[in-house]
């Protein structure tokens, strides 16, 4: 979130924060702290008890997490993609030769 904007209010367990983003970084923020208080709702029902530092603390981890597990695959499959084209440039070199120099 950057820059002066438009505050925009959001809640998050009940609470309410105002944030300053950019008109474009709007709906974002307003996804992201839904989704952040979908995750603090989901750990504070899960934990018998639990204060609210421990669960911001659960739930970040949980979606830090959620976000390495997802970069890691996206590196995998971008790899896999690269290795596919190279394949697929290898053989039209070999079936185009003289076309392609």
């Amino acid at each position: 979130m950057s820059g002066p904007g438009e505050p925009v209010t959001v809640h998050i367990l009940e609470r309410e924060f105002h944030v300053a983003c950019t008109p474009e970084e709007r709906p974002g923020v307003i996804a992201a702290a839904r989704y952040l208080d979908d995750k603090m709702r989901e750990m504070r029902n899960s934990a018998r008890t639990a204060g609210l530092d421990r669960i911001a603390i659960l739930a970040a981890l949980n979606i830090c997490h959620e976000l390495l597990d997802e970069r890691q695959r996206g590196s995998g499959e971008s790899r896999e993609l690269a290795e596919k084209l190279q394949a697929i440039n290898l053989k039209l070199e070999r079936a185009f030769p003289a076309s392609l120099q």
